[in-house]
């Protein structure tokens, strides 16, 4: 179970954590902070650049403790609300990937309750330091989490306008 769990955190961990990367920089194919920037306001959200700095600083974060078991159910609750956001952004897609549905981030908010609730497993900072986490400390963190994400989400997205609304239909089809 130990070695399943070190695989899951690792992968899952720093797939996050690239995810963060390409969002403020040019490493792994980011199109850099302006390109993060972009994306953002694309997407409808105020703040810009702060937005896109704190999306990524909450990624790569969240990325790194959930790969090394550090601090688990709290890197997991930050996983899960960034993920949130991007699940948000990609719903009215659909579910599926194919079609740049919000399939990929429900499968890492899962993923992230998971380890949560089960914890990192022996092979850990959190087992290393002989830190252990009471069972309401995952729960509250699948409950937090998301709801971060979705109160992040009302706060800085801005209703398309109307002609917002017409050019991306356009863009769409």
């Amino acid at each position: 179970m130990d070695a399943g769990l070190l695989v899951l955190r690792l992968v899952v961990g720093l797939l996050i954590a690239g995810h963060g990367v390409q969002k403020v920089s040019f490493r792994l194919g980011g199109d850099g902070l302006a390109g993060g920037t972009e994306e953002f306001r694309r997407d409808g959200f105020r703040g810009g650049r702060l937005t896109a700095l704190a999306a990524g600083a909450g990624q790569i974060g969240s990325g790194l403790f959930l790969a090394l078991g550090l601090l688990t159910p709290l890197a997991a609750m930050a996983a899960m609300g960034v993920m949130t956001v991007a699940g948000t952004v990609k719903r009215p897609k659909g579910l599926w990937v194919q079609n740049d549905g919000y399939e990929y981030p429900l499968v890492l908010v899962v993923v992230s309750a998971s380890l949560a609730l089960t914890g990192a497993g022996r092979w850990s900072a959190d087992h290393g330091l002989g830190i252990t986490w009471p069972v309401w400390t995952a729960v509250a963190a699948i409950a937090v989490g998301p709801a971060s994400g979705f109160l992040t989400r009302a706060v800085l997205h801005r209703p398309a306008s109307a002609a917002e609304g017409v050019r991306r239909a356009r863009t769409a089809d």
